[in-house]
């Protein structure tokens, strides 16, 4: 099997490229991603924590999902797949913004990345996949952000920053 490859992108998120993901990762380079925000009718947020073995950010708790675009592949398409390939369903997704981040982790790979934010609705409870998710949870984004002011620690870098960056935009989309 092939390495999964992720789109280079420059800072308008114009193509340039494309690169195996582990090599964009060691590499720092730029590169396009997508983060999801789902929440059910109470205004809750479905958050995901990560399987054990992810090469970065293991047992973190972070939005409800994130990934690469895969070439040729729209943002919302890349969503909606990820979505049901992690948490065993699909929705309507819509894109509120984009965001360049860089997070260095402390086993030599850094998350260079050009994120796609996009939120949905589901009231349902997912179907998380055991390779990707370790767990879920709903909770309210008030709860979310006395939880990251406590605990830092226990979330995604990419989310930590969405979170507290653009926290308005997020609440604006419930």
């Amino acid at each position: 099997m092939t390495e999964e490859q992720v789109i280079l992108v420059d800072t308008l998120d114009n193509q340039i490229g494309l690169m195996p993901k582990m090599e964009a990762h060691e590499k720092a380079l730029l590169h396009r991603a997508f983060s999801v925000f789902t929440f059910n009718d109470k205004g809750e947020l479905l958050l995901q924590q990560r399987a054990a073995d992810k090469y970065h950010s293991p047992l973190l708790w972070t939005n409800t999902c994130c990934s690469h675009q895969r070439d040729g592949e729209g943002s919302l398409e890349a969503g909606r797949r990820r979505l049901q390939e992690e948490m065993g369903f699909s929705c309507d997704l819509e894109e509120v913004f984009w965001f360049i981040y860089k997070a260095p982790f402390d086993n030599g790979l850094t998350e260079h990345e050009l994120d796609h934010v996009m939120v949905g609705k589901h009231n349902e409870d997912p179907v998380i996949n055991p390779e990707e998710v370790a767990d879920f949870k709903w909770m309210t984004l008030a709860a979310v952000k006395e939880e990251m002011t406590a605990k830092p620690e226990i979330y995604t870098a990419w989310f930590r920053i969405i979170f507290n960056e653009y926290y308005q935009r997020i609440v604006e989309r419930t």
